[in-house]
């Protein structure tokens, strides 16, 4: 199964007709998955907040893909594969795929086949599909057309100017996570981002801090999302009732 997906978002990738072809095959889900985007500045610490998330949603006997994506090598167009680096300790995990994909140019935070891409591994089971975005800028915010809920990380110390972030990325940002928040400037950067946002939670995924809370946070917006959805209702119900237990 792996294989095969692995080959059809390289033909998606590669415009490839057969990719299309087998897109278009594609049969409507029972079980739609939960796609969630992470976004945010370079240095804010996405990897790493991922890395704890596929542990978290494993642990929730969650079958969980990731596509990070990746500024394209020069020389080869390809993905540099940095996140894929900082996730490795997953790969031996036959539930966990992480895919990294290049951005060959274009613009927004994604690469050219992520909303295709998402489409296939929730159609080979993965119950959660995270896509870490490239380190945007506050007008790339294509992950808001792709993922049901965007997380936006800051970090406190890295020189954001959250004045002009108010203007673009916070404003597509369904859930605001202050990472690194054990930092000098946590709590002040906690107090600004809570008069505009109306979820902002902080965490340290370094240590797994807050990630609990970030799951349930996430379950109760795919809730409200989604009420018409009585099946999405609830899977996403259970992840939150589990979550506010800490299993």
């Amino acid at each position: 199964m792996v294989r095969a997906v692995a080959r059809v978002i390289s033909l998606l990738e590669n415009r490839d007709p057969v990719g299309t072809a087998v897109l278009a095959q594609l049969a409507p889900t029972l079980k739609p998955a939960i796609v969630i985007g992470i976004t945010g500045y370079p240095g804010a610490g996405k990897s790493t907040l991922i890395d704890q998330l596929i542990s978290a949603y494993r642990r929730l006997q969650q079958k969980v893909g990731v596509l990070a994506v990746d500024i394209s090598s020069p020389v080869t167009g390809g993905a540099v594969l940095g996140d894929r680096i900082r996730m490795q300790r997953h790969t031996d995990d036959p539930h966990v795929y992480i895919r990294s994909m290049a951005t060959r140019g274009q613009q927004g935070g994604l690469a050219r086949a992520t909303r295709e891409a998402a489409l296939i591994l929730e159609a080979a089971g993965y119950g959660v599909v995270l896509i870490e975005t490239v380190g945007v800028g506050q007008s790339e915010v294509d992950i808001m057309q792709v993922a049901h809920t965007v997380v936006a990380l800051v970090a406190p110390g890295l020189g954001d100017d959250i004045q002009a972030m108010k203007a673009g990325l916070l404003e597509v940002a369904d859930i605001v996570v202050v990472n690194k928040g054990d930092r000098d400037g946590a709590d002040a950067a906690l107090r600004d981002l809570r008069e505009w946002c109306k979820t902002v939670i902080r965490t340290v995924a370094v240590k797994g801090e807050g990630i609990v809370e970030l799951i349930a946070v996430i379950a109760e917006h795919e809730r409200m999302r989604d009420l018409d959805r009585p099946e999405l209702h609830k899977r996403t119900g259970s992840f939150l009732d589990r979550a506010s237990r800490g299993g």
